[in-house]
C-alpha cells in the first residue's frame, strides 16, 4: 500500500480517491485542487488557507474530511508522479495551463460547466476561458476571492466576488 493509500484510508476514503485526489494537488502547484470524484461528494475546489468547496453542499462532515484529506497530501511528496486513475476521465485536463506561460501561476483558478478563470494579481489580470474563447480583463489593484457563473451563460453571466463587493466582468475593463 502506498503512502497516499494510507493518508486516503486515515481519512475514510479508497485508495482510488487519494490518488485522484494527489493528481488534482499536483495539477495545482499543491496550493489548489479541482476534482470530481464520487467519494467527494462530485465535483469541488480547495485551495490552501481555508476555501473548500464540494458539490454536496450541505454534506458538512464529508467536506471536512475532503478537506483534511486534501491538506495533508498537500504536504506529501511522492518521489514518482502520481498518476490519476485509469478509466476515470474527470475533464479538468483541458483547463490545466490554458493561460499563456508568461503570467506565470494564478493566484485563483477554477471551472465550472463551459468557464474557467485564472487571475494573476501581479500583473492586474484576470482571464476568463467561455466556450473556448478567452478574454483578458484590467483588474488594477482589485482583490478577487471567487467568481460565480449566473444562469445564462456568457461573459455576462460572470459574476466576481471581490474586495469591493459583487461585480460583474463588464465592470472591467478588457485587455
Amino acid at each position: 500500500m502506498s503512502t497516499i493509500d494510507e493518508i486516503a484510508a486515515r481519512h475514510g476514503f479508497s485508495g482510488d480517491a487519494g490518488r485522484a485526489a494527489y493528481a488534482a494537488l499536483q495539477s495545482g502547484g499543491f496550493s489548489q485542487a479541482q476534482f470530481n470524484h464520487p467519494e467527494f461528494g462530485g465535483m469541488g475546489q480547495w485551495m490552501s488557507g481555508g476555501m473548500m468547496m464540494i458539490g454536496d453542499m450541505f454534506n458538512d462532515g464529508l467536506k471536512w474530511r475532503v478537506g483534511a484529506l486534501l491538506t495533508e497530501l498537500s504536504q506529501h511528496r511522492e518521489p514518482q508522479p502520481a498518476m490519476a486513475p485509469q478509466g476515470n476521465n474527470w475533464g479538468f485536463a483541458q483547463w490545466s495551463n490554458w493561460w499563456p506561460a508568461e503570467l506565470g501561476s494564478p493566484a485563483s483558478s477554477g471551472s465550472q460547466n463551459d468557464m474557467a478563470y485564472a487571475w494573476f494579481p501581479a500583473s492586474g489580470k484576470l482571464l476568463v476561458k467561455i466556450s473556448g474563447d478567452v478574454f483578458s480583463f484590467d483588474t488594477g489593484n482589485l482583490s478577487i476571492y471567487g467568481v460565480q457563473q449566473q444562469q445564462g451563460g456568457g461573459i455576462a453571466s460572470v459574476v466576481l466576488n471581490t474586495s469591493n463587493g459583487p461585480m460583474g466582468l463588464l465592470g472591467l475593463n478588457r485587455n
